[in-house]
């Protein structure tokens, strides 16, 4: 268990250059550096606590770039604004940073609900969450969305998916069925560093998901998406 936050975030400052993390701000794969930083410069600043949670999770984990970061969560949070959900449901906490960061624009008496399949990530998350300044939005729950989240007998205003991708067509589906109509379904990883269009990756799992997925949702006559490439690839889609 995770003792000491600020202990974390200090030791991912000093570590951070041997441990291989990359730039913070390396968010676009299509824009180059300079612009990167640009648009970074020209974003409203990401809140400490996630700068150092985003330290703490290129440290701490193996996977740590699959964290949101500030350029994406910056987005998150203002969708939520937009939006203005009662209930939001993720798919896929890992280190918590876009669950903190969609929190802080719920509205007031919103709240997130957020699931994490992997239990190994538990005590490194909770801390974060339960340490957060919107601690009090968000339920943090180990398990797997598609089985629980329809347990809760909620409609849920807007959906972030970001779970496993050989599973997403079916995470979409769950997730529609649990949205009220005009509600809103966020998906992460849509582009997949430029694999679904990347013959060499034409065995891969992963990568066949998504691909899946894309081309299910364009063809979904319930909803309408449009695909931002930001990042990793982000698809907002609307249930009519």
């Amino acid at each position: 268990m995770i003792t000491s936050i600020d202990n974390l975030a200090m030791n991912g400052e000093s570590m951070g250059n041997t441990m291989g993390v990359g730039n913070h701000n390396s968010q676009f794969s299509t824009l180059n550096s300079q612009l990167e930083e640009y648009v970074a410069a020209h974003t409203s600043p990401e809140p400490d606590y996630l700068y150092r949670l985003w330290r703490a999770t290129n440290v701490k984990t193996l996977h740590g770039r699959m964290a949101s970061g500030h350029l994406q969560g910056q987005l998150l949070k203002m969708l939520v604004q937009m939006i203005q959900p009662r209930n939001v449901l993720e798919v896929g906490t890992f280190s918590g940073y876009s669950a903190i960061a969609m929190a802080g624009g719920l509205p007031p008496g919103g709240r997130l609900y957020t699931f994490e399949v992997n239990d190994e990530m538990e005590d490194f998350t909770r801390p974060w969450i339960e340490g957060s300044p919107v601690a009090d939005k968000i339920a943090f729950i180990i398990g797997d969305a598609m089985v629980e989240a329809p347990k809760l007998g909620i409609v849920f205003d807007m959906v972030f998916i970001d779970g496993d991708k050989r599973t997403y067509c079916e995470c979409y589906d769950v997730g529609l069925s649990l949205l009220r109509p005009g509600g809103f379904i966020v998906a992460d990883n849509t582009l997949w560093d430029g694999h679904v269009t990347d013959p060499s990756y034409d065995h891969d799992q992963q990568t066949l998901g998504i691909r899946r997925f894309n081309d299910y949702v364009a063809h979904d006559a319930r909803t309408e998406q449009v695909v931002l490439p930001l990042r990793d690839g982000l698809t907002l889609i609307r249930k009519k």
